[in-house]
Order: structure tokens, then sequence, then C-alpha cells
């Protein structure tokens, strides 16, 4: 499943650098998480690095784009052709 950010983000910018994918960017008036390239950081930390970072706690799971472990990985790997996932 991805994750989404809330509208409680305050737009530090904490959780766009820490993303292995590029999934966080900065939207109108909070930052955003791409589903289509948002893994949960599996393929590259054991932790989601958005919501370990967030000083307030809105980098949450996205109900509406629930996916397997496989699937992450799948995406992850095509995410970053080439490399081997760190499980």
């Amino acid at each position: 499943m991805a994750f989404k950010i809330t509208d409680e983000c305050i737009s530090c910018g904490a959780c766009e650098p820490e993303c292995p994918n590029a999934a966080i960017t900065e939207g109108e008036n909070i930052y955003v998480i791409d589903p289509t390239k948002c893994t949960e950081c599996v393929g590259s930390f054991a932790t989601k690095q958005c919501a370990e970072i967030c000083p307030v706690d809105c980098c949450v799971p996205d109900e509406a784009h629930v996916e397997s472990r496989e699937a992450l990985l799948a995406k992850w790997r095509t995410l970053h052709p080439g490399k081997e996932p760190k499980l």
C-alpha cells in the first residue's frame, strides 16, 4: 500500500530527501506522494522513511492504494533496474 500525506502537513520538507524513490514532491499547499512510485521503502529500508522523519505524523497508509509486499518489491525493481533490493 502506498503512503499519503495528510492535510496536517506543515510543509517542512523533511520527508522529500528521505524518499528512496523520489515519490515525494512539493504540492500546492502540502507535500504529496506519488502512489506509482511509493513502495513503502520496500527494497530500500526496513522502515518507512517518510513516516519516521515526519515531525507531525502526517505520512500515513493510503487505503486507496493497497498492494502486497511482492507488488511493492516488483515496483521497486522497476524503479531501480539493475540494483539488488535490501531485504
